[in-house]
């Protein structure tokens, strides 16, 4: 392996792709999102392909232009659960929020997908920003951002004390005395948080990996410095190497100021990739998913995150000058604004250019080519130290997955920085205490 380093691969599933106009191509089902046999045949083939983990996002409510893209959505854990009876070796990362969730739920449930796949288990840790997600949970707006990461520290550690309720060896199960628990290794925890209150202990044995694995995507400062205490894994949006690497020594030097060893904290930047036999054919295939884009649909999306009304602006003129000086962070997104603004200007695209990139990876690092060009940008990120591993955001379901196991990994072994890892356990396979 690359100076001892293993890279990192997780197969991030949203929905049937991640490309906004996937549903709308001819090859895709697009009622496929609730049907089991979908699910079991993506984590098949991405366990097959050596992948270390499948990660689903989720969203607490039906998005904006509902009827204009696919935004319905199955919770992450039931999927997981059910994948969990089908799968021996990838991991299952789900996301739950720590706005609307209580600490025992997420302890609870996390627990038990930890023991039913055997030590495979990870928790995304999210906030929830979306004003459509408070009003289902009867707020009539999110708190503002500080405040709702102040409530996420005090549900993780919640969490995390619940989990460690329990000693490895509390059940003794001893038929001859009739003693099933030793009492004094199960131990109430008492958290008393500003937010959240919990006595515990947590009514499930402790997981066969002590804790599921936590990943966290925040960008922010305060995201950052979360994910500095708590995560085990980080997920980036970034496409520029010199802004991932920057991104990269910033949180491993967050973790040594919070007492932690650098490498017990991954980094995880997107990769949205298109491989195809010839940089042609894969140039062929992302043009084709484009024209099924919904440009009103975007261009609603992209105001968004950019916090500006652009419904009225010329398509095929560069971004707003107006946009470029004062877009600003929104509560909605921390970590969108900079890079797709970055890569408007870097790439000096109109308006309609960059839609067609944010919706073919939603300013993630987009690769498009063979699969000796895909792996040659992956190394060079890995080798360089801007990332750790990558959440592979295939466009379309399950042929770019496909395309990515048949032409990519095979290059990633060649080169000696991926290698498929037999581990029983997510923590063991990605070398963390």
């Amino acid at each position: 392996m690359s100076r001892g380093r293993r890279m990192g691969l997780n197969a991030v599933i949203f929905g049937i792709g991640s490309h906004e106009a996937g549903w709308r191509m001819p090859e895709s089902n697009a009622l496929a999102s609730t049907d089991l046999n979908y699910w079991i045949d993506i984590a098949r083939r991405a366990e097959d392909g050596g992948f270390d983990a499948l990660f689903l996002g989720d969203v607490l409510a039906l998005q904006h232009s509902a009827d204009r893209h696919l935004c319905d959505a199955m919770d992450p854990l039931i999927i997981l659960s059910s994948l969990a009876s089908v799968t021996s070796r990838i991991g299952l990362i789900g996301t739950a929020s720590t706005s609307f969730d209580h600490p025992f739920h997420l302890a609870r449930r996390f627990a038990s997908l930890d023991h039913i796949s055997k030590g495979r288990a990870g928790w995304n840790i999210v906030t929830s920003s979306n004003p459509l997600e408070a009003h289902n949970f009867g707020l009539d707006a999110m708190p503002d951002h500080a405040a709702r990461y102040a409530r996420a520290a005090d549900v993780t550690q919640a969490v995390i004390a619940l989990w460690d309720s329990w000693q490895a060896d509390a059940r003794i199960a001893e038929k001859q005395s009739g003693r099933y628990l030793d009492l004094a290794k199960v131990q109430p925890i008492d958290h008393k948080g500003p937010f959240v209150r919990s006595r515990g202990p947590l009514n499930v044995p402790r997981s066969p990996q002590g804790r599921p694995i936590l990943a966290q995507a925040g960008a922010s400062e305060a995201g950052r410095d979360f994910a500095a205490r708590y995560a085990d894994m980080v997920f980036t949006v970034q496409s520029d190497l010199g802004d991932a690497q920057a991104f990269y020594r910033d949180m491993k030097a967050r973790a040594v100021q919070h007492g932690r060893a650098p490498e017990s904290l991954l980094i995880y930047p997107g990769i949205v990739p298109i491989a195809a036999p010839t940089l042609g054919e894969a140039e062929d295939r992302l043009a084709q998913m484009n024209s099924f884009m919904v440009i009103e649909h975007v261009l609603a999306k992209l105001s968004e995150f950019l916090g500006t009304d652009l419904s009225h602006a010329d398509l095929d003129a560069p971004l707003p000058d107006t946009v470029r000086a004062h877009a600003a962070p929104t509560q909605s997104s921390q970590s969108r604004v900079a890079v797709l603004v970055n890569i408007a200007c870097r790439g000096s695209m109109t308006l309609r250019q960059l839609l067609m990139r944010m919706a073919s990876g939603r300013g993630h690092l987009l690769a498009v080519g063979t699969g000796s060009d895909i792996a040659t940008t992956m190394q060079l990120w890995f080798d360089n130290e801007a990332a750790d591993g990558f959440n592979v955001m295939a466009p379309i379901m399950p042929a770019d997955l496909q395309s990515f196991i048949d032409l990519v990994v095979p290059q990633l072994l060649e080169r000696a920085v991926f290698a498929t890892d037999e581990q029983a356990t997510l923590r063991a396979r990605l070398r963390l205490p």
